[in-house]
C-alpha cells in the first residue's frame, strides 16, 4: 500500500518481448517475472496452468475459462485451493455434497478435500483456483468412484 510519504517506483525496463525472462526491478531491489498468459495455456482451450516454483513463487493457479458443462472430474491435493469466481457459475461437489457458486464468491477446498466442478448457467466459467503449494499436485479420481456415488454433476 503506498500512502503520501510513499515514493512510486519507475516504471520497470522490460528490455525484451520475451516475458520468461526476469526483469529487474530498479535499483537493483530484487528480480520480477513476468509469464505470458498464452505460454500457459492448457492445451487448445482457454484455461491456463501457473505452476510458482518455476517462476519464484510460493502459490500456483488454474485461470479457469470452461464452457457451460465443462470442468474437471473428482480429484483431491494435499493442500487447501482457495477459488476466486470472477464471472458465470459453477455447481460444486465434495465428499460433503453440493453447492452453487457464482461471481464474486470465494470458496475454500481444504487439504485433502475430493472435489469437482461443472460450469453451469448460459455463460463461461471465469475463476481463479489458487493452489497453496509451488508446484500442482493432483490425484484424479474414477469418475464412477463411490466418493460420489457413481452419478455424474448435474445442472
Amino acid at each position: 500500500m503506498f500512502t503520501t510519504d510513499s515514493p512510486r517506483l519507475p516504471a520497470l525496463q522490460d528490455e525484451s518481448r520475451d516475458r520468461k525472462r526476469p526483469v529487474t526491478s530498479p535499483k537493483g531491489a530484487g528480480v520480477l517475472v513476468a509469464a505470458k498468459e498464452s505460454d500457459l495455456r492448457i492445451g487448445s482451450g482457454k484455461s491456463v496452468r501457473f505452476e510458482g516454483e518455476r517462476y519464484g513463487s510460493g502459490i500456483s493457479f488454474f485461470h479457469v475459462h470452461n464452457e457451460p458443462g465443462q470442468g474437471p472430474d473428482p480429484h483431491v491435493h494435499p493442500y487447501s485451493e482457495t477459488w476466486v469466481v470472477l464471472s458465470g457459475s459453477a455447481l460444486v461437489r465434495t465428499d460433503d455434497g453440493e453447492a452453487n457458486i457464482c461471481a464474486g464468491d470465494i470458496l475454500v477446498v481444504g487439504a485433502g478435500t475430493t472435489h469437482a466442478f461443472r460450469a453451469t448457467g448460459s455463460e463461461p466459467l471465469r475463476m481463479m483456483c489458487i493452489h497453496a503449494s509451488s508446484r500442482i499436485e493432483q490425484t484424479f479420481f474414477d469418475t464412477a468412484d463411490e466418493r460420489f456415488a457413481g452419478t455424474p454433476l448435474r445442472d
